[in-house]
């Protein structure tokens, strides 16, 4: 019987054009419930649900702390999971992808049955949402490393993974975010929304389940959970990219969650979201294009803080731009939305190292569990911008039936949109100042990982392309 040949040094870790674009897909799926409900569930809420933006805003807090813990679960389920026929995290998106996306229909579907009743059945299906977003999303995330152990691929997939949601994001703010006017009948535009991502998002997820596989296989089939807290314990780049990215996602969140009363409440523009859309679109293209370059050069560090100083000027030019100046508010989203993008590519990257960082300090590779804290810290941060940014249209008095909001509101609004952000947002951008997991610094430790691997040998398993992968040095 003869053995699959070993690939060259020069293609070994390469990824094809296809899996790029299935991974792509994958976060295109995941965006099509987590942007819609972060761009549209306050408005649904606050505008067709009745319920209050002070309300809204708890609501965000509990059941987003709640999914952040759901994420260590779902990471210990991915450690502690391993198929021969699909691997270790694909079968989470091929069984995930349907009851994911009925959930966030459920979601805009909020049945009248009293204040009390609306608000109960809110949180659980929330709750749901998250619960069942973190089975899938956690396993799609840790995949990425186990696709390739290469750097420069990885950063390929990472610019895939945003302009996927980056994608989705422009179509809601062009043909979605245009029709929520304010007095209008809102609900047929949310269920008929819905049910075109039910089909679209299951159909996107079985693309990224056919096109990706996994390469990089560790014989490493259960960790424990002493084994999983030991390489946390441990990953100090790790814990410090977490606090970073809580404060930057607070901003970001509350950002976004307000997105839409900042053009249709204060700058009386809700035509230019698709404008808005379009520009960002571009943008993200532009970035996810040139970034592998800009980080090769510069380094990921470097980059992250340097695009947390755009969305910081872009917050302040938010905050402090007069109502009447519609060209020079744009102007502050756009810049702060361009931060936004910077940091969102690169910091998936970021997150992979440290993955090598824990193995390389405890001899423990735990994607998941890595992955799961990440995205526990994000969470978290999601769940602290959706309450602020509720909390402060609440402070400003928004009144989801007025067609003229008050200038406290307005005030409450642009607090929301732009101070909150800019803060959070320097915080995030201090912390990284001191990481140390530089790109020098972790090629060395992929390196030492690597002479590991060939010493012991059978610790990468039989497959003669893992072998291959581990064995030959970065092109």
């Amino acid at each position: 019987m003869t053995s699959s040949p070993t690939p060259a040094p020069s293609q070994a870790g390469k990824l094809s054009l296809t899996s790029i674009i299935g991974y792509g897909a994958g976060d295109a799926a995941n965006n099509l419930a987590f942007t819609t409900t972060t761009m549209f569930l306050l408005v649904y809420y606050t505008d067709v649900a009745g319920i209050s933006a002070a309300a809204a805003g708890t609501l965000f807090l509990v059941v987003r702390i709640f999914d952040a813990f759901s994420d260590l679960l779902a990471g210990r389920m991915v450690d502690r999971t391993y198929t021969k026929r699909w691997g270790k995290f694909r079968p989470f998106i091929l069984f995930g992808a349907l009851p994911l996306m009925v959930l966030t229909f459920l979601n805009f579907h909020i049945p009248q049955i009293g204040a009390d009743g609306k608000l109960a059945y809110a949180y659980i299906v929330y709750a749901a949402l998250g619960l069942a977003y973190s089975l899938v999303n956690i396993p799609y995330g840790s995949m990425a490393g186990a696709m390739t152990p290469r750097p420069k691929e990885r950063a390929k997939l990472a610019s895939s993974r945003t302009i996927g949601a980056l994608l989705v994001g422009s179509a809601l703010g062009i043909f979605v975010a245009p029709l929520l006017k304010a007095g209008a009948n809102l609900q047929p535009i949310f269920t008929a929304v819905t049910v075109v991502f039910m089909v679209l998002g299951t159909a996107l997820y079985l693309f990224t389940f056919f096109t990706t596989r996994e390469k990089v296989v560790r014989d490493v089939p259960k960790v424990s959970f002493k084994q999983s807290m030991q390489t946390l314990k441990g990953n100090k780049p790790l814990l410090m990219l977490c606090l970073s990215s809580v404060l930057f996602l607070s901003g970001y969140l509350s950002l976004t969650t307000v997105q839409v009363y900042y053009f249709r409440d204060v700058l009386h523009s809700l035509a230019l979201i698709p404008v808005l859309s379009i520009v960002q679109l571009v943008v993200t293209l532009a970035l996810g294009a040139v970034m592998p370059a800009i980080v090769a050069r510069t380094g990921k560090r470097a980059v992250y803080i340097a695009f947390v100083g755009v969305l910081v000027v872009g917050g302040v030019i938010v905050l402090f731009s007069p109502a009447a100046l519609v060209w020079l508010g744009f102007l502050g989203f756009v810049v702060a939305m361009a931060g936004v993008v910077g940091v969102n590519i690169v910091v998936w990257a970021l997150e992979a190292d440290t993955v090598e960082y824990g193995e390389w300090k405890t001899g423990v590779r735990s994607e998941g569990i890595i992955y799961s804290l990440f995205s526990f810290t994000r969470k978290t941060g999601q769940a602290i911008g959706g309450a602020l940014a509720g909390y402060a249209i609440a402070w400003g008095g928004y009144n989801g039936h007025a067609a003229q909001q008050s200038a406290q509101a307005v005030l409450g609004i642009q607090i929301a949109a732009g101070l909150i952000p800019a803060v959070l947002a320097i915080s995030a951008g201090v912390i990284m100042f001191f990481y140390d997991l530089t790109d020098e610094r972790h090629a060395k430790i992929v390196a030492e990982i690597r002479e590991r691997h060939v010493q012991a040998g059978a610790g990468l398993g039989a497959d003669p392309e893992t072998v291959a992968l581990h064995s030959q040095p970065e092109a």
